[in-house]
Formats: C-alpha cells, sequence, structure tokens
C-alpha cells in the first residue's frame, strides 16, 4: 500500500496483540513492538489465542505495517564464545515469535566488540546470521534489521559503510535488512537536517546498504547534537534533529510504505505523547492524501 506509514512502540501489557489496539487509539497505521519482555532473554511461549487475535485484528484496525524490537541483552558482536552463543539463541527466538505473529522485520542492534576490534566484531556479526539463517529455513520470510546505532563505546553499526560491511558477509542477504533511527543518525555524525546534508546521507545509503536495503525507520529527536556519539531520545521538534530533519524524510517519496515508529518518551497514561508527536510529523507532510487517514487534520 501506498503512503506513509506511521506509528510508535506500544506496550504489549496483556498481550502481544493489544499493541494494536494502542496504535489505532491514536489514528496510526503501524506499529513496534516487543514480542516478549525485552530485559529477559527468554519468554513465555507463544499464545496461540493471543497470534490468532493479532492476525484478525491487525487489518480490522486498520494496522498495515508492524515490526517487532529484539531485546537489548543480544550482542552477535561479541568475542566471548558464550555470550556470543546465547545471543544467537536470543535472536534465533526472537524471529521464530516474530513469524509467529506474522511480522516481517526484527529490529536488531548489531552489537559491541567489546575490545577485540571493529572488524573482529562485524566478521563475528555477520558469521551469527549465517548461522541462524541455517538454523531456521522455517523463518526464510523474516528478516533481520540492523539498526544504524550512534556508536557509543565500542557499539558497531555507526555508519551505513559498515552496515554494509556486515551485509557483505552474509550469505543469503534477502534475510538481512536495515532500520535508520533519526537519533542514532544524528549522534553519528549525519546531519541530515538542511537539504544539502540529506541530500548526502541518501546519496551514501544508497552507495552502500542501497535504499532498498532500508525497511524501517525509528522517528526520534536527540537530546545532543550532531557527531555527539550518544543516544538520547527526545520528543519530535524538541531536540537538535528539530522539524526540517523529520520534514526532508517525510516528504521524501522514496519511503512511501516504510514504517516509521516513534520511539519517543511516553506521558503516564502511556500514549499523549505519541498522538502529539504523530500529529506534529503529520502536519509536516506536504500532500496531506500521503497521511494515514486516522492522523489528518
Amino acid at each position: 500500500m501506498s503512503g506513509l506509514k506511521l506509528g510508535a512502540h506500544m506496550s504489549i501489557s496483556g498481550g502481544v496483540s493489544n499493541a494494536l489496539d494502542a496504535a489505532a487509539a491514536v489514528g496510526s497505521n503501524a506499529v513496534q513492538v516487543f514480542t516478549k519482555n525485552n530485559r529477559q532473554w527468554g519468554g513465555s511461549p507463544v499464545d496461540p489465542a493471543d497470534t490468532a487475535r493479532w492476525h484478525e485484528q491487525m487489518p480490522a484496525l486498520g494496522v498495515e505495517y508492524a515490526v517487532s524490537h529484539a531485546t537489548y541483552l543480544i550482542n552477535l558482536a561479541s568475542p566471548k564464545d558464550p555470550l556470543w552463543g546465547r545471543s544467537i539463541g536470543g535472536q534465533k527466538d526472537e524471529l521464530k515469535r516474530a513469524q509467529a505473529y506474522g511480522i516481517r522485520h526484527v529490529v536488531l542492534h548489531p552489537g559491541a566488540h567489546t575490545g577485540s576490534g571493529e572488524e573482529a566484531g562485524v566478521a563475528r556479526v555477520s558469521a551469527a546470521l549465517n548461522r541462524l539463517h541455517e538454523e531456521l529455513p522455517e523463518c526464510a520470510d523474516t528478516m533481520t534489521l540492523l539498526e544504524l546505532t550512534a556508536g557509543q563505546g565500542t557499539t558497531l553499526g555507526y555508519s551505513f559503510g559498515q552496515l554494509a560491511a556486515i551485509i557483505a558477509g552474509v550469505e543469503d542477504k534477502s534475510r538481512v535488512g536495515v532500520c535508520v533511527d533519526t537519533c542514532h543518525a544524528l549522534g553519528a555524525g549525519y546531519d541530515f537536517r538542511t537539504p544539502e546534508g540529506y541530500a548526502a546521507m541518501m546519496a551514501e545509503i544508497e552507495e552502500t546498504v542501497g535504499i532498498s536495503t532500508v525497511k524501517c525507520w525509528h522517528f526520534n529527536d536527540s537530546k545532543f547534537d550532531v557527531g555527539s556519539r550518544k543516544d538520547r531520545h527526545t520528543h519530535i521538534g524538541e531536540g537538535f534533529v528539530g522539524l526540517e530533519g523529520f520534514r526532508h524524510i517525510l516528504n521524501d517519496l522514496r519511503w512511501d510504505g516504510i514504517g516509521m515508529l516513534l520511539e519517543t518518551p511516553k506521558d503516564k497514561d502511556g500514549d499523549g505523547n505519541d498522538a502529539r508527536n504523530l500529529a506534529t510529523l503529520a502536519g509536516l507532510v506536504a500532500d496531506a492524501s500521503r497521511v494515514p487517514p486516522g492522523l489528518r487534520a
């Protein structure tokens, strides 16, 4: 389907499918979820009743795109075999859970090399993905999306070139894509706030991973300025990205149909800030017909 796919990361309290109700309640047509507790390696078995409700309610509620986010515990770049092996098992679980819900994209932080060096870390991530693909033929249509990072510490994935290097080592490239986070991009040094800066970033994307490999955006403003290497999210238009950075992306027709999900701070009731941030984004779109119906003024 054409047009923008705008939404937010929603709580799965009471069941993963409840996130669909939360997405519909703010007028969005996209959603991001965890498919289990994100602070734990494992989780309760997938509930068949909840997956059935998900498959039924997703079209009924007008949610056209869904993506899951893997637990932050996973580190496929680790040089330590026990953690590396456990991380492979963790991502395997994430992919199988997403498959059960029919979620085709699972966002994953590439990981940190923790002293082994970037080249070794990159090779480690590629090897882990190859192993996952070999061991999970039944999840061939569920992609891992490597997220662009701000580059804190020894974290990998802070440039599109580095993400391309990881993907180059993956044998089945149809099973791996990229997620671009606006806060991370600014922190990593991409100044896309001007037309010239946005064009330069787009040119780099095209020359490295390829625009078609970008399957998802995270829309977050940043508490820190360009090149900070810090990952601190804030509300749309209230940080150093500013409204213009988002305006360039939203009005680029090449991103029609690509999910754009908020990961901005929630309010005490859980979604008031989502509605406000989504309204701000919708207001930046020149052609109102591209805005999801529930978000049109």
